[in-house]
């Protein structure tokens, strides 16, 4: 029993790491917060490269990453490269061979490195299609910074999305054939 016991340990430890689980291609944050000492949801995948059609000899990695920010599901996309302003970028995505989503309500933030996707609808339809999905492709264009695009794994996203979303959940989707 005690032998078994620390099988299971050496084994769980080895899915933990600097406070986070893995899950397929996604960490899934365990970490209290260290002022509230509550859990932090979220959970982030990493891509090996992105790149910037103004710089092709430029590439970085960049993060995806879902998670609540003031109580409000988001899911933010992170470069190490400037992609724009806020006024003229536009956010585009597909994942495997779903279709492609185009001018996606989002918005850049100030550091210009940054893109989010806040409303409510847009969310839902990013987080619907990345269930079950295995690859995510962003691409943005911006009239200032060119085109950024980033790949990114997704599998194991079900339980990435529970963690991150567990204090903030996205709203229900609305029906589409319903007027009120």
């Amino acid at each position: 029993m005690r032998v078994a016991s620390c099988v299971i340990a050496v084994v769980l430890a080895g899915c933990v790491s600097n406070g986070s689980i893995k899950s397929g291609s996604w960490r899934i944050d365990q970490q209290p917060d260290l002022i509230t000492g509550m859990p932090v949801a979220g959970a982030f995948t990493l891509t090996t490269r992105a790149s910037n059609s103004t710089d092709p000899l430029m590439a970085a990695p960049a993060t995806l990453q879902l998670t609540c920010f003031e109580n409000r599901p988001i899911a933010k996309v992170n470069f190490g490269f400037k992609i724009g302003s806020d006024r003229n970028t536009s956010l585009g995505y597909r994942f495997d061979d779903k279709p492609g989503r185009d001018s996606v309500e989002s918005r850049v933030l100030l550091g210009l490195r940054v893109i989010v996707i806040e409303d409510a609808a847009a969310l839902q339809q990013f987080i619907a299609d990345l269930h079950g999905s295995n690859q995510l492709v962003v691409r943005i264009r911006s009239l200032n910074a060119g085109t950024s695009t980033a790949v990114f794994k997704v599998d194991g996203s079900d339980a990435a999305i529970e963690a991150a979303y567990k204090d903030c959940p996205l709203p229900p989707a609305r029906d589409p054939r319903r007027t009120t």
